[in-house]
C-alpha cells in the first residue's frame, strides 16, 4: 500500500474505533433498559433508536449538518466555545457513531433478553445490590452478544459514507475515510486506486462480520 492509502486505512480504523468506544456505554445501558424495563414512551424510544437504519444515510447526515453547523442550535454554541465539529475528524466520529448505534443496541438487547432472570433473582435474594447483579451476572452472561454487537457497530462505522460525506466532507489527510476515498478515486478516474481501497475495505469488513457471527453463534449455544 502507498503512504496515502496507509494513512487513510489507519485513520478509518482509528475513527471507527473511537466512535465504537463512544457509543458502547450508552448503547449497553439503553439495551439493558429496553430489555428489562417497561415505561410509557418505550415504543417511541425504540423507533428513534432504529431510525438511522431506516432513513437514508444522507438524510441523517443532513440532520447532523443542520444541528452542528455554525448556524445550528448546537453548532453555534460549540463555536462560541471555540470547538469546531463540522468538516473535522470529530464529525467523522459522530457520523459513524450515529449510524452504528442501532446495531449495537439491537445486538446487546437480544443478548440481555436471553439472560436467565432466575439467576439474577437468586443473586438479589442473596443480598447482591443491583449494580453487582449486573456486573457479575447479567453482563457476563450477555457478553458474547454485547461483544458481537460492538464488532458489528465497528464494521458499520468502517463502511459509513452518506452521513460522513455531508457532515465531514472528504478532505485529504483530515476527514478522508476508506468509503469516501473510494468515491473520490472513482471521480478522478483512478479506478485502480479505487479497487485497491475496495479490496482493503472488504477484507476488514469481512473479518469484522465473521468475528461478530462467530460470537453470536457462541452466545446462542
Amino acid at each position: 500500500m502507498s503512504g496515502e492509502t496507509t494513512q487513510i486505512v489507519f485513520f478509518t480504523l482509528g475513527v471507527a474505533g473511537v466512535s465504537t468506544l463512544l457509543i458502547l456505554p450508552p448503547g449497553v445501558a439503553l439495551a439493558w433498559w429496553l430489555a428489562r424495563k417497561q415505561w410509557p414512551g418505550k415504543a417511541l424510544v425504540e423507533t428513534l433508536v432504529a431510525l438511522p437504519l431506516i432513513m437514508p444515510p444522507v438524510a441523517t447526515g443532513l440532520l447532523l449538518l443542520r444541528l452542528l453547523g455554525r448556524r445550528g442550535p448546537l453548532g453555534s454554541l460549540l463555536e462560541r466555545l471555540g470547538f469546531d465539529v463540522v468538516f473535522t475528524w470529530r464529525a467523522v466520529v459522530l457520523a459513524m457513531a450515529v449510524m452504528s448505534f442501532p446495531l449495537l443496541v439491537r445486538s446487546a438487547r437480544i443478548a440481555f433478553e436471553g439472560v436467565d432472570r432466575s439467576l439474577e433473582d437468586a443473586a438479589r435474594d442473596l443480598g447482591a445490590r443491583p449494580w453487582r447483579v449486573f456486573t457479575l451476572i447479567t453482563l457476563p452472561l450477555a457478553a458474547h452478544g454485547v461483544i458481537a454487537g460492538t464488532v458489528l457497530a465497528f464494521a458499520r462505522g468502517l463502511g459509513e459514507f452518506g452521513a460522513t460525506i455531508l457532515v465531514a466532507g472528504m478532505i485529504p489527510g483530515r476527514t478522508m475515510t476508506l468509503p469516501t476515498a473510494i468515491y473520490h478515486s472513482i471521480q478522478l478516474g483512478r479506478d485502480g486506486d479505487a479497487f485497491g481501497l475496495l479490496a482493503v475495505s472488504v477484507t476488514i469488513a469481512f473479518s469484522a462480520v465473521a468475528i461478530s457471527e462467530w460470537l453470536l453463534r457462541r452466545a446462542r449455544r
